[in-house]
């Protein structure tokens, strides 16, 4: 993801610095959290083998933190930007922390979805364009409201999911507030707005392929919402959806765009 925006916003301008720092980071930043995730109220084959190898999670997790460390090091005139994303990223495993202060911290957890389709989006998104030190324009805010509504949308589905663990925990998110319908409203009026801003991108000389290849994960997420809130299986979850944020940008590298 953070290699299309550098592809495709940025005109190769790559910076595999910040490709490294973002691929050990998210490995730091998974192992860290489902280290802390060993309860489910319904069975989960992923928490089962979660809590068979807890072993695996915290090597994984050091050997991403090193690895994070380095290239963060690399990148240090942008430390503010470094260190804004990897302490929101923080907070979303916080509250799976074992220590009171930090479990306080699910009750303020109204924004959960909003909160982690923001690190995806800035992490993905903006860190590349401010790395570059290239000058925003309208065509780098329409790319990044289109991303954040996609993963949005795919969060929605995913918090669908874990609503009642959410409910046990105490977590108090826009899913568990919301009824049915109002759940609906919210998935579908993120895809819309993904859609539009996705359209908008054409005017500032994005190709017909481009638009299409871009659109092509919110349109298997459409077909799937249905599906995806009866059938919560793992495999679906972590393989497809999970996928479908990275899915044009494997699109593009397969058409060389």
């Amino acid at each position: 993801m953070t290699y299309q925006t550098q592809r495709l916003l940025l005109h190769g301008l790559v910076s595999y610095h910040l490709l490294g720092f973002v691929l050990f980071s998210t490995v730091c930043s998974y192992n860290f959290h489902w280290y802390l995730s060993t309860e489910s109220v319904s069975y989960s084959r992923r928490i089962e083998w979660t809590k068979a190898h807890k072993v695996l999670h915290l090597l994984l997790y050091i050997g991403g933190l090193a690895g994070a460390a380095f290239f963060f090091f690399a990148l240090r005139e942008f430390w503010p930007a470094l260190f804004f994303g990897a302490f929101v990223t923080f907070l979303y495993s916080a509250p799976k922390i074992p220590q009171h202060f930090f479990r306080g911290l699910q009750h303020f957890a109204v924004g959960k979805t909003l909160f982690l389709s923001f690190v995806w989006m800035y992490v993905t998104t903006i860190l590349p364009v401010v790395v570059s030190r290239q000058p925003w324009q309208p065509a780098f805010v329409l790319f990044v409201c289109s991303r954040f509504f996609l993963i949005y949308a795919i969060c929605v589905v995913f918090d669908y999911r874990d609503r009642e663990d959410d409910k046990k925990n105490g977590v108090r998110s826009m899913i568990t507030f919301l009824n049915e319908n109002g759940i609906d409203t919210l998935f579908w009026f993120s895809l819309s707005l993904f859609a539009i801003f996705t359209l908008a991108l054409y005017r500032y000389d994005h190709h017909v392929l481009t638009e299409i290849l871009l659109l092509v994960p919110g349109i298997i997420m459409a077909s799937l919402y249905k599906y995806a809130k009866k059938n919560f299986s793992d495999y679906l979850y972590y393989f497809a959806l999970d996928g479908l944020m990275m899915l044009s940008g494997l699109l593009m590298m397969i058409f060389t765009i």
